[in-house]
């Protein structure tokens, strides 16, 4: 842990820190005061300051009492009123975990979601959800949501808090542990206790994935990890399942924004959403523009499926980003998955290789993507694809 520190005895009050401090964070009061909320330690105010009267410091937090801390905790994450897959996957983990623990379940959620949705969370595996039953939670915002989130885990002490790694859960949850005082973990592919110590053993992919890294949080609580959507299954529903719900009411001051939400606008696509779709077929490189990916269309709607693309197709403007499929896109784990001129970097393959059937197509028998596929098709992409889009034709008459 670091602070900004203000050594009294040289501090006059002069101002440079706050102008030189891009994320207002420092008000002077006869001398410098730090906002440790929004101060984010980039150290501007220390270069700035002329009197040397600001340092970095470092402080060693000692004797947490690890035992005091109960329960695992999964955060339900909703959007527009609905509660995501990767929730009920979180779930199903969060279960196992909390039964090697000996210890309860809780579900976390924010905004006004309804009492179905709420029951639906019990059903899934969830023994109690604590409920922040507030409409100005009902839309993301990456403030409200850590402080919120902070203010619970602080009250409560949770053992462990898992959170989805998606687009939400990456930028508020990495500020909800900085005011924890704990660390994280991100983009977890493994999830396991060590029941000895009662740790929480969190296994990510490192290096590209080209190892998996094990990571262990043994001196403070809570242990926080996120978990990529598709990498586990969902829980399994019990209708009927009782279970306890817990309102919890904000701090006011935990519910300001320094930011507005002006306008949602919904991302217009023909076919079906590529993180719940069974069926994901996936343009790369070798479709030579983005012109071609018309073809990657046409076959996706024929099977009812969604549109995916290698980074490279992404990173040349050829597809937005939502439709990235690999380690800095979407993880996927559809029943099929076509891969059309995908070579088969690490970095693609560890965001679908736990597809059921992989289909692969390209003209390098040598490509790596064949190492994966359940099917591999050793051929010119622009001969492939149209046979296959007229025999889906002709069968579906």
């Amino acid at each position: 842990m670091a602070r900004i520190k203000v050594i009294e005895e040289k501090c006059t009050g002069c101002g440079a820190c706050v102008d030189a401090c891009p994320f207002g964070a420092i008000r002077v009061e006869e001398m410098a005061v730090i906002d440790e909320e929004k101060c984010t330690l980039c150290g501007a105010c220390v270069e700035a300051c002329p009197l040397g009267a600001l340092e970095l410091e470092e402080v060693v937090r000692t004797g947490m009492d690890t035992s005091k801390y109960r329960g695992v905790w999964v955060f339900a994450e909703q959007r527009h009123g609905k509660v995501s897959g990767v929730a009920y996957e979180l779930l199903n983990v969060g279960r196992r975990l909390a039964d090697d623990l000996g210890e309860k379940l809780t579900a976390v959620v924010f905004g006004p979601i309804g009492e179905d949705a709420v029951r639906e969370l019990i059903y899934r595996g969830a023994d109690r959800v604590l409920w922040a039953d507030d409409e100005r939670l009902a839309q993301f915002h990456d403030d409200t949501y850590a402080g919120v989130l902070a203010e619970m885990a602080q009250a409560e002490r949770p053992e462990i808090i898992l959170c989805g790694a998606t687009s939400i859960g990456r930028s508020f949850f990495p500020k909800a542990a900085a005011k924890l005082g704990t660390g994280l973990t991100a983009d977890c592919t493994g999830l396991e206790i060590d029941k000895e110590r009662r740790l929480l053993v969190q296994t990510r992919p490192a290096f590209g994935g080209n190892i998996m890294a094990t990571i262990l949080t043994p001196d403070h609580r809570p242990q926080m990890a996120t978990v990529r959507h598709k990498v586990m299954k969902e829980a399994p529903r019990q209708e009927g399942r009782e279970g306890e719900v817990v309102k919890w009411s904000p701090r006011p001051e935990n519910l300001a924004s320094r930011t507005t939400l002006v306008e949602f606008v919904e991302e217009v696509e023909e076919t079906v959403n590529l993180a719940d779709a069974d069926i994901i077929v996936s343009g790369g490189r070798g479709l030579g523009g983005p012109e071609n990916f018309a073809l990657i269309r046409e076959l996706a709607m024929l099977l009812g499926g969604a549109v995916g693309a290698s980074r490279a197709a992404v990173d040349a403007g050829w597809i937005p980003y939502s439709h990235q499929v690999g380690q800095t896109g979407r993880t996927v784990s559809p029943k099929l998955y076509i891969a059309c001129g995908i070579s088969g970097a690490i970095q693609h393959l560890v965001g679908m290789q736990s597809s059921d059937v992989i289909v692969a197509i390209n003209k390098d028998p040598e490509a790596p993507i064949f190492k994966v596929a359940t099917f591999g098709i050793v051929g010119d992409l622009f001969e492939v694809v149209p046979a296959l889009i007229e025999r889906l034709k002709r069968r579906k008459g």
